[in-house]
């Protein structure tokens, strides 16, 4: 129940923190994409733990096993099934947590919920449960890449206060991945990377912001009037664990312009309907209108700090806990692929869906 995403690209995520393993099983995959392993992990080591000194230092290698949908290293339509082995789980460190809830955590609202709760590693709400996202949203990237020539590309635009200036248009993944931080401006990294060091050190953590846009999206895609691109984007990015906000073109930003200022004019270019401004985030009335989509995610920092704090055991007492293990003190690092794997996702469900609604 809630486990499964999409429509006509339909993806189903399993697995805990510190159980066997996670994976995913994706269902409508066009046949004959070529795909094996390879086409996967280079997205699964950009989310791998343990990867630089600024995020959690839990070591898995993250190796993934395609285990059912291919053939002779052709995709078959079929439901594509992936795995990836637990290997570095310590349980030990979170016996304390199984009798007292981590402040803005999940631990209560799940016990709540279900009155059972898997606590070491936080279960099935730790990040880990992303693998399976991000799996899939390698394959979904790969396909929307060959069959319609879009690229997705995010990048840490925002850690607390420090801001980066970042051209979406222009964009890359070479100048997102030319730091551990995956900021293309190198003076803002800088800053970034000591913050985040700082508070790892004092056992806090920061938040920030994640910026993404999708290059080539051809305009048509989105469905009226509840599934419009921008509401599936919406849905799919505050699913992300630790999201708190999502904001497309304009955004926020947007109210303190008028119509006049605000509006997209509509030009004639090369044969095509275009706009020289793209305030709408590429998205208008719900549909793609052919200009680069847009959009920002804000993640709020690590609920799992070491430093005391007040809270309650699951017998209703109230008490002190002061969280051990292996966390990150800022996610946004990990959380760049991530963003691009769910909007690779939504984009490859509403591109099925329009095909099959108008033929194209």
């Amino acid at each position: 129940m809630g486990n499964s995403f999409g429509e006509r690209f339909r993806v189903s995520t399993w697995g805990e923190s510190h159980g066997g393993g996670v994976g995913v099983v994706v269902d409508g995959c066009p046949p004959r994409l070529a795909l094996t392993e390879a086409d996967i992990q280079p997205d699964l080591d950009r989310r791998r733990p343990g990867q630089s000194r600024i995020v959690t230092q839990r070591q898995e290698p993250d190796r993934v096993r395609i285990l059912s949908g291919t053939f002779e290293g052709l995709t078959l339509g079929t439901p594509i099934a992936m795995l990836v082995d637990n290997t570095d789980a310590r349980s030990e460190a979170y016996t304390e947590m199984a009798s007292k809830f981590r402040p803005s955590h999940a631990d209560y609202t799940y016990q709540a919920k279900f009155g059972i709760r898997a606590w070491p590693g936080g279960g099935r709400t730790s990040a880990r449960e992303t693998i399976g996202r991000v799996a899939a949203g390698a394959v979904a990237r790969k396909w929307l890449r060959e069959e319609f020539g879009v690229e997705i590309v995010a990048c840490v635009s925002q850690v607390k206060e420090i801001k980066a200036v970042v051209a979406l248009e222009k964009l890359t993944l070479s100048q997102v991945e030319s730091n551990m931080v995956r900021c293309p401006d190198g003076a803002a990294a800088k800053r970034m990377i000591a913050l985040i060091e700082c508070v790892r050190k004092a056992g806090d953590s920061v938040g920030g912001v994640v910026s993404c846009v999708a290059r080539g999206v051809p305009p048509g895609w989105g469905e009226p009037v509840f599934d419009r691109l921008e509401a599936d984007l919406g849905k799919a990015m505050l699913s992300l664990p630790a999201s708190k906000g999502f904001e497309i073109g304009s955004g926020f930003e947007g109210v303190l312009l008028t119509g006049r200022e605000h509006n997209d004019a509509f030009r004639m270019r090369a044969g095509r309907v275009r706009t020289p401004t793209n305030r709408s985030g590429g998205v208008q009335g719900g549909i793609s209108n052919g200009e680069p989509l847009y959009f920002r995610v804000a993640f709020k920092p690590t609920a799992t700090i070491l430093i005391p704090q007040q809270t309650v055991t699951a017998e209703g007492r109230n008490t002190i806990l002061k969280a051990r293990g292996r966390h990150d003190p800022c996610v946004l690092p990990r959380a760049v692929p991530m963003v691009e794997a769910m909007a690779a996702l939504v984009l490859a469900d509403h591109a099925l869906r329009h095909r099959a609604q108008c033929g194209r």
